[in-house]
């Protein structure tokens, strides 16, 4: 490590700690769960802004940076208009699933609630986000010169942020659309096809159930490749730990939704998770 990776990690841990000590303190205050959540696509941006100009503004830290200020911008537009940000910065709807997660036997006590909110709702998530952009730190001494591995790294990152942002338009239509037919007083089983499903198989989502979280894992690991080029570094831990949370986010997901519609099983049996290779048919 050299005095300016020093100097630039100390930067970057002070912001994650602050971040986390917030998220702690403000989500016991409000009963808010959910502060993490909404700084889970600013901080990223904040930290390799931070290293790219700690690097003096490294050609391909710049690049980097510029991708996960698109990939911030995007999934910070997606989630506000969920309703989750509000002037009062605390305050904003909080992400369903913490409440069901806040429901288990394990959680009855206050206590092991406040538990689970400090060391996975605010210190590891805070940890992990840092985690995922520091291959973009250890960069910060690697050579000057852009491997194949590199470009090809820097447009599959492209490719995954595209695959992003149209899955999510697509989950907002659906949803936006069924939630209008609802609020006509239309009943879930008597709506159009494919609203009467209650959850969404159109574009993408009709190919894989989860290609928002393919595309989030895949950007992630497609940037350590940017940065670092085929050398094996131990920041590869961070896509790796993020690619291990979706694992259980998905499957938590997927348990609600086979509770909530009949049809959701048959989907599971008939599309894969991120492969492409089935069709659901109705």
């Amino acid at each position: 490590m050299t005095s300016l990776q020093s100097e630039t990690l100390r930067i970057l841990v002070t912001i994650c700690a602050s971040s986390a000590l917030y998220c702690f303190v403000v989500g016991q205050l409000t009963r808010n769960y959910s502060q993490m959540d909404k700084l889970w696509s600013i901080l990223p941006i904040a930290y390799v802004w931070v290293i790219a100009a700690k690097s003096g503004m490294k050609t391909t830290l710049v690049i980097y940076a510029l991708i996960v200020t698109a990939w911030g911008i995007r999934l910070t537009i997606n989630f506000a208009r969920k309703g989750a940000y509000s002037i009062r910065f605390w305050e904003g709807r909080e992400d369903y699933r913490w409440s069901i997660v806040h429901s288990s036997p394990i959680f009855r006590s206050n206590l092991a609630w406040a538990m689970f909110n400090l060391f996975f709702i605010s210190i590891y998530q805070n940890a992990l986000v840092l985690a995922i952009c520091l291959p973009a730190w250890a960069a910060m001494h690697s050579s000057t010169a852009v491997s194949a591995v590199q470009i090809a790294g820097a447009i599959a990152a492209v490719l995954f942020l595209t695959l992003e942002t149209v899955a999510d338009e697509y989950q907002w239509k659906y949803h936006t659309r069924k939630a209008e037919l609802l609020r006509e007083g239309v009943k879930l089983e008597d709506l159009p096809y494919p609203y009467s499903l209650g959850f969404n198989v159109t574009g993408p989502w009709s190919r894989m159930r989860h290609p928002n979280y393919l595309g989030e894992q895949g950007i992630w690991l497609s940037l350590y490749f940017f940065a670092m080029g085929a050398r094996l570094h131990w920041t590869i831990a961070g896509p790796v730990l993020l690619i291990l949370l979706f694992i259980g986010s998905s499957k938590l997901g997927e348990s609600i939704s086979a509770k909530k519609y009949p049809r959701y099983n048959d989907y599971i049996r008939q599309v894969r998770k991120y492969i492409p290779t089935g069709k659901f048919k109705a």
